[in-house]
Parts: C-alpha cells; structure tokens; sequence
C-alpha cells in the first residue's frame, strides 16, 4: 500500500496547524509557517508576549469586555501567529522578502499591513475570516490569497 506524501501546500499547512496547538488564546488558537522555496524561515502562534501572563491565567479580556469576533482587535493581551512569524524572522535576522504565508486563518486587516510591508507575496490560509478591509489592501498591494483544503490539497484563489 503506497502512502500518499502531501503536497508541498498542505505540508506546510498542516505544520502551521501543529504551531496553533501552542497557541495560549482562550478563544481561537491559529499558527503560521512562513517559507521561501520550500524553506520553513519562521513559524508563530498566538498568544500573549513573551514575559506577559497567558489569557489563560487572566482570563480574555475580550470576552471580559463583550467585544465580538473581528472587531477592535487592539484590545486584545495576545499577538497574532502572523506577527510572531514575522517578528521571530526579524528576531532571527532571517528575510522574509518574497515568501509565502501559511496560516490557519485569513488575516485580519491588521496583520495584513504587517504582511504587506514585510513583502511577503502569497498567503495561504484553511480557514476564511471575515475581513472585507484586510482583502481589500492584499488585492491592492498583489498579495495572493489562497484558501487550502488540507485533507485534499485543494486550493481555491480568493484574491
């Protein structure tokens, strides 16, 4: 029985998925791989700084606060997995320039002005979030965003 080996889409996808399971969020725990030419560059989760009590010991202070998915994302103790990525490359002195972005979800709009200016060219995601604004400034600056089946390696072009 031959083993089916993954294409390079849903590896990749699947580590990012690997990284959520470190996430500290109470509420959505997401990772994100970064690469160039099939390179793991860096990888993030989402959680609170590094030094900084985990919401699961203080609880979320945006559900402390009522605040509804998608909206002021400022109040918030956590850093998103697409920042840590790409704050552990440049903690690391590794360029990130022209690579690729696996996530677990779509960024929000947010982490794409980060993603934007550090010139990554091509997010892929499994999960879609709603973020009108965030698709809105990827399409503009030509930042592809592609969804990921990671069952079936499927990808569907959303921008």
């Amino acid at each position: 029985m031959s083993k089916h080996r993954p294409y390079w889409q849903q590896y990749f996808m699947k580590m990012a998925y690997l990284c959520a399971e470190r996430s500290t969020c109470t509420r959505r725990a997401v990772g994100a791989v970064i690469v160039r030419n099939n390179q793991i560059l860096s990888t993030g989760y989402n959680g609170a700084p590094k030094g900084v009590r985990h919401c699961s010991i203080t609880g979320c202070l945006r559900e402390q606060m009522n605040i509804p998915s998608g909206q002021r994302h400022e109040m918030c103790r956590g850093v998103h997995a697409e920042q840590n990525a790409i704050i552990q490359a440049a903690v690391n002195g590794s360029s990130i320039k022209g690579g690729e972005l696996y996530c677990t979800n779509q960024p929000c709009s947010i982490c794409a002005k980060i993603i934007i200016n550090s010139e990554i060219k091509k997010v892929y995601i499994a999960e879609p979030y709603n973020d009108k604004l965030a698709e809105e400034m990827m399409r503009e600056a030509g930042v592809e965003l592609i969804k990921v089946d990671v069952e079936t390696g499927e990808m569907t072009e959303l921008l």
